[in-house]
């Protein structure tokens, strides 16, 4: 079977280089920010420890990295905890993720936070600026008032 010429140089056209793809660049993944040390914004009175968590604040795997104040009133032992996630929206976006981890979550309206038990712990959680923050271990109207004055400190 003989081969025109024609069709032999249209077959032959579609045989030459084709062009190599387009390299697609690739964006590394950013780089995971190391929490700073905030021990300066947990209040003094009570205090008798603080720790920079690098990740899984709290022992839980949606928590990032962040701050723990421990604390002694008496009896009564409680952490205070504190999360820099660079702007409000961050922060308001893991309030609502920490809320469905909480047991019966009840909205506090003066804080806009929610209380309720997270591994059998009473636990106050809210957010303030580009920051999450909350308290746990005490009952919700111990833990509002030491709330306020943590909060106070931002």
């Amino acid at each position: 079977m003989a081969i025109s010429s024609g069709a032999l140089a249209l077959l032959l056209a579609g045989c030459g280089e084709q062009p190599a793809p387009k390299a697609v660049p690739v964006t590394p993944p950013a780089a995971v920010v190391k929490p700073a040390d905030e021990s300066r914004r947990f209040p003094l009175k009570d205090r008798t420890g603080t720790m920079v968590v690098q990740e899984k604040l709290l022992g839980h795997d949606f928590l990032p990295g962040g701050n723990v104040a421990t604390y002694e009133r008496g009896a009564k032992k409680y952490k205070l905890f504190l999360i820099r996630l660079g702007d409000a929206t961050k922060a308001g976006i893991l309030l609502l993720d920490y809320k469905t981890r909480l047991k019966d979550a009840k909205f506090v309206a003066s804080f806009g936070g929610y209380f309720g038990g997270d591994d059998g712990k009473p636990v106050f959680v809210f957010s303030k600026n580009e920051w999450l923050m909350g308290v746990q271990g005490l009952e919700q109207k111990e833990a509002d008032a030491v709330a306020r004055e943590f909060a106070g400190r931002l």
